[in-house]
């Protein structure tokens, strides 16, 4: 087994997202596998890498060490991004990648509560240091938010009714570990559930938790002002809802059809897209890679290019 977490679509990430000198931005450095590969292909790319667990950026910090001062890592979730790249010098980005995925370190260390095939606290926080734990969270939700929440971060099926199980056993205190979570799906699915179902459980806790889609929409809306023309992004989403959401953040706004009899409506042109789009649909992994990781199996490769303003 690899010491390392293995990246996903690393060649692919690098082709597109390598672009001559400058600074580039790895928004969820994790192990540094990609942050590796584009140096090692881009000898004259700076790297600013962050990312919101401390555990990470030490594991990061290590492995880039050959890179001196090329690489400077700091801690922050996307809402902090721009705060970090000022206090850089805010010099415009060559290029950014945005993997949205876990880590292996975090799915394999139990006491993260990331996964449902190891008992450990039902934590789900990618910053242990902060915010409250997913049984805390649980313990206080109404059955509406959380079907809410299963249904558009995990496109879950069944989401009222798995929901108000959820909430009664976090009501009795019978929600502390993994376990207990993966019992309460598996009861409600009337016997053993699927894994992909309880996949999909912890995945829309965990952003909900983490509040993964809110730093999504806060990152899209940053970086538009700082890539310099010509500079590229690439994204890796592991979900509908994020993949969807990335996809709308690079279209060029649709005005809608005024009204018939309303001869008085404007028709002023709405700003065109900021981007352009390099990949014309979304790029998957192939079936060597998902053999020798099965984690990249859902991942979804968008690119996209900076237009002059």
């Amino acid at each position: 087994m690899s010491a390392h977490h293995e990246p996903v679509l690393v060649d692919e990430v690098v082709r597109l997202l390598a672009g001559g000198p400058g600074l580039y931005l790895d928004a969820t450095l994790g192990d540094g596998g990609h942050a590796l590969a584009l140096l090692e292909a881009e000898p004259r790319a700076r790297l600013l890498g962050c990312d919101r667990d401390a555990s990470a950026l030490e594991r990061a910090a290590r492995r880039l060490a050959p890179f001196g001062d090329r690489v400077t890592i700091a801690a922050a979730t996307f809402r902090e991004l721009p705060a970090v790249h000022a206090g850089l010098g805010g010099e415009p980005l060559t290029g950014a990648l945005l993997d949205l995925g876990l880590s292996s370190g975090q799915i394999d260390d139990p006491a993260r509560g990331m996964s449902f095939m190891s008992a450990g606290p039902l934590d789900l926080r990618m910053d242990p240091a902060h915010g409250a734990s997913a049984s805390e969270r649980l313990a206080e939700v109404g059955e509406a938010e959380l079907a809410r929440v299963l249904e558009e971060h995990g496109d879950v099926r069944g989401a009222a009714r798995l929901a108000r199980a959820i909430v009664s056993a976090a009501r009795a205190d019978r929600l502390a570990t993994t376990l207990d979570l993966a019992q309460v799906v598996h009861h409600a699915a009337g016997g053993r559930a699927h894994p992909r179902r309880l996949a999909q459980v912890f995945q829309a806790l965990r952003i909900w938790v983490n509040g993964e889609a809110e730093d999504l929409e806060a990152a899209l809306s940053w970086l538009p002002s700082a890539m310099k023309a010509g500079g590229v992004v690439v994204t890796l989403a592991y979900h509908s809802g994020e993949d969807r959401r990335i996809k709308q953040a690079t279209q060029a706004p649709r005005p809608s059809a005024p009204p018939r009899r309303m001869p008085w409506v404007s028709h002023e042109r709405l700003p065109e897209s900021p981007w352009t789009v390099l990949t014309r649909r979304v790029v998957r992994p192939s079936q060597a890679e998902v053999e020798r990781n099965s984690r990249a199996r859902s991942a979804r490769l968008r690119a996209f290019r900076r237009n002059p303003a």
